[in-house]
């Protein structure tokens, strides 16, 4: 007869062991505690709000906050924040309340993705539906979430308007039942694509199918967001309360015209520590992207260069669009995001260090919010903590403003977006080089396929 398996199921003496630890250890002392409390609460640093004020060395002049709601537009917020501070500062508005339409994005977002999902499908119909490239394709369409080279595409394509343009809706403010409807309609009709390929159609009669398809979309997309203005008028007062007004803009124009080459200038940094991306060099994720032909282009680098030239744009008066892991040692009543305001550790008894590359390798860590650096606190030349601008409303935080300390930049932040003036020559030509391409699933692309 053949070997009997080997038994690796937990046994009885294990678990009383275990049960004897626990007993005699200290856990035992702070489980009512963290049963009553929950373990945030039994394990935070109450000196945190004196480590971590709101007060920095080197801020901006803020404006208004503003507020997402119950949307995954985080990527679209921050980066109509940086815009419209760019406009107060060159404009001189009066209103700090002045925001630039995210609705008009993201209806320009949910179209285009419409499109490269679809040519997706199709670039991949020959590829059973269970290979892992189709199933993430179908899993993952039309999420709310974006990132600042998808941002960058469709403003070069559609260009910005003012908010009072094409203001909220009820679905830009609460997406999932849109979501729902609109990635069912996709899923039904990226199976049909695959089924007509099936039957031996070529690309240019799915590509006729296809155009059908983003007609109803569009018509779709305007009954949960509006349809987007061809032209508007652009009115304002700025701080010597004089009234300005220019009729009969396109919202490409207004873009070309107020922000000229602004994002031209600007370029993704990351910090991803892994085996897999080297630093200085640049990076790709296979199917990311919105408007089809754009590429998302990284250029990876140890985090001690994000944060100098975070800290360099900000001086110079600019703020900065970052990714983050939002959700991680952090606290959205007191505002503060800091890596040593939880002491798990301490009161659990056990060991949980991870490396930021292990954390991300392994599922631990990834991008899942985007916001914006807007002060910086220096000492004796040394970066203490971050002034950030949020756009989850003025209740949340201090005002709607989080503080986060250095420790927790160089552990959480994975991107920031900057002017390529603070790069060095090495690094620009680091940017000439073909970017290497990573799987879909890659935790460095999280944040567009998120809600």
């Amino acid at each position: 007869m053949g070997k009997e398996p080997a038994d690796y199921s937990i046994t009885e003496e294990e678990i009383r062991e275990a049960s004897r630890r626990y007993q005699n250890g200290p856990l035992k002392l702070i489980s009512g505690s963290v049963a009553k409390n929950g373990a945030a609460n039994t394990a935070v640093d109450r000196e945190a709000n004196v480590r971590m004020s709101h007060l920095f060395s080197d801020e901006i002049e803020s404006m208004d906050i503003t507020d997402q709601k119950k949307s995954g537009r985080c990527w679209i917020f921050a980066g109509m924040n940086v815009l419209r501070y760019y406009l107060y500062r060159t404009l001189r508005l009066k209103n700090r309340d002045f925001e630039l339409s995210q609705a008009y994005i993201m209806f320009w977002d949910k179209f285009e993705k419409a499109n490269y999902f679809l040519e997706s499908v199709i670039s991949t119909a020959g590829e059973a539906k269970n290979s892992r490239v189709v199933m993430w394709l179908f899993s993952t369409l039309l999420g709310d979430g974006g990132q600042w080279d998808m941002l960058v595409s469709i403003i070069q394509k559609y260009g910005v308007l003012p908010k009072y343009e094409m203001p909220e809706t009820y679905a830009s403010s609460n997406s999932t039942n849109m979501n729902e409807i609109l990635r069912k309609k996709l899923r039904r009709d990226g199976a049909a694509l695959r089924r007509l390929a099936g039957s031996g159609k070529g690309p240019e009669e799915l590509r006729g199918e296809k155009r059908k398809m983003l007609t109803e979309f569009y018509g779709l997309l305007c009954c949960f967001l509006g349809e987007p203005p061809r032209t508007f008028d652009f009115e304002y007062r700025d701080k010597e309360n004089q009234f300005h007004r220019e009729c009969g803009l396109t919202p490409l124009q207004f873009y070309r015209k107020y922000f000229g080459n602004f994002l031209d200038n600007t370029v993704s940094v990351i910090n991803a520590p892994t085996d897999d991306k080297p630093f200085g060099h640049t990076y790709t994720v296979k199917f990311l992207g919105n408007v089809v032909g754009r590429p998302v282009v990284y250029l990876n680098l140890e985090s001690g260069e994000l944060e100098r030239m975070a800290c360099r744009q900000i001086l110079d008066g600019n703020p900065v669009w970052f990714g983050s892991d939002v959700g991680k040692m952090s606290d959205k009543d007191l505002g503060i995001m800091d890596t040593d305001l939880y002491r798990y550790e301490s009161i659990f008894h056990t060991d949980l260090e991870m490396t930021k590359a292990d954390m991300l390798d392994y599922g631990q860590s990834c991008l899942t919010h985007a916001m914006m650096l807007l002060g910086v606190d220096r000492k004796d030349g040394k970066i203490r903590k971050w002034k950030v601008e949020n756009s989850w409303g003025k209740d949340v935080g201090e005002k709607g403003f989080f503080v986060m300390s250095s420790n927790w930049f160089e552990k959480y932040v994975c991107q920031v977006v900057v002017d390529k003036k603070y790069l060095s020559e090495e690094q620009k030509a680091a940017l000439k080089q073909k970017p290497a391409e990573l799987e879909p699933w890659d935790p460095i692309g999280s944040l567009a396929v998120t809600d």
